[in-house]
């Protein structure tokens, strides 16, 4: 059955227009179906902006109409493109609780755990079409460039501790050469040269919100703002979520270690007790049924323990 729905704001002329009543029950919004039913409308509402915010201790200047309408539109997005929102919320307690210790020990603000969100939803199995992966959605070549291994295989891109370890090491490389989080971020979305480059040719204006940028360069930090906003306070965006939905933490499991070469991980997870399956849940890394670890390659293995799948 189709049903004619509008904003609430034009609910009256557009359902004169059509031929369709619009009555109210309850202070609800209704329009009358084919049929004669009251189909239930819901309303499209714009999010609150906050009065003062922060991303990484660094104030967002919201005095500024175009930084207020930057914020708003990703902020829109976010909160209308709900089972992304959602998945990723749910998800958050699970990846935060790996992220933050790491991104602690490194100095790194805990906002940037919202800059992770933006980068893959919280998927560890994200992929983008220019080949970044994992939680930060990290580059071959800058994976490699930090020492991690990526091949298909094996990529290290995957390991959450290892690929935090080097958003950590990149992002505060950036913070040192230009001065800023916001513009650490910035950079974290086109490149320490992209925005070096921008700089010189605006006469050195260096300040994120100031500066001219690549559009999703300048759309990139006002998306991590509106999941910190979101995340930190989902039911003023409508998000619903009792504390026993979210995802539960996967700590139930012990560490093994094997160097050999040619490794059959389907034999090697039914000899630990488990399944190749649960192997992938624990370890990102391992990206196919076998790897030949030509070099004999130390690696470390989470195994799940028994009731690893029906603890909580």
């Amino acid at each position: 059955m189709r049903y004619i729905m509008t904003f609430a704001a034009a609910l009256t002329v557009f359902a004169a227009a059509c031929g369709q009543s619009a009555p109210t029950n309850g202070g609800g919004l209704f329009l009358t179906d084919a049929t004669g039913n009251n189909v239930a409308i819901q309303p499209v509402v714009a999010p609150q902006l906050p009065t003062e915010l922060y991303f990484a201790g660094e104030r967002v200047p919201l005095e500024n109409f175009d930084t207020r309408e930057s914020l708003m539109r990703e902020l829109l997005i976010t909160t209308y493109m709900h089972s992304r929102t959602m998945l990723a919320l749910l998800n958050s307690k699970r990846y935060f609780a790996q992220i933050e210790p790491v991104l602690a020990r490194n100095g790194i603000p805990s906002d940037f755990k919202y800059l992770c969100v933006a980068e893959s939803s919280l998927d560890p199995n994200a992929i983008s079409s220019a080949r970044a992966a994992g939680l930060w959605q990290i580059m071959p070549g800058t994976g490699t460039d930090y020492g991690l291994h990526v091949g298909p295989e094996a990529d290290d891109r995957y390991d959450i501790a290892k690929a935090t370890e080097v958003a950590c090491r990149h992002l505060q490389k950036s913070k040192d050469r230009f001065g800023t989080w916001t513009m650490a971020a910035a950079a974290y979305n086109l490149g320490d040269a992209g925005v070096a480059r921008r700089v010189d040719l605006q006469t050195g204006i260096d300040n994120y919100y100031d500066i001219w940028l690549p559009d999703e360069t300048r759309r990139y930090l006002f998306r991590v703002l509106a999941f910190k906003l979101i995340f930190e306070n989902p039911e003023a965006y409508g998000f619903f979520v009792d504390e026993s939905q979210y995802y539960p933490l996967l700590t139930d499991y012990h560490m093994v270690t094997i160097s050999e070469r040619g490794i059959k991980w389907p034999e090697f997870a039914a000899h630990h007790g488990t399944t190749y399956k649960m192997l992938r849940e624990l370890n990102h890394w391992i990206r196919d049924y076998a790897y030949a670890n030509p070099r004999g390659r130390t690696l470390e293995v989470k195994i799940p323990n028994s009731g690893f799948r029906t603890g909580r």
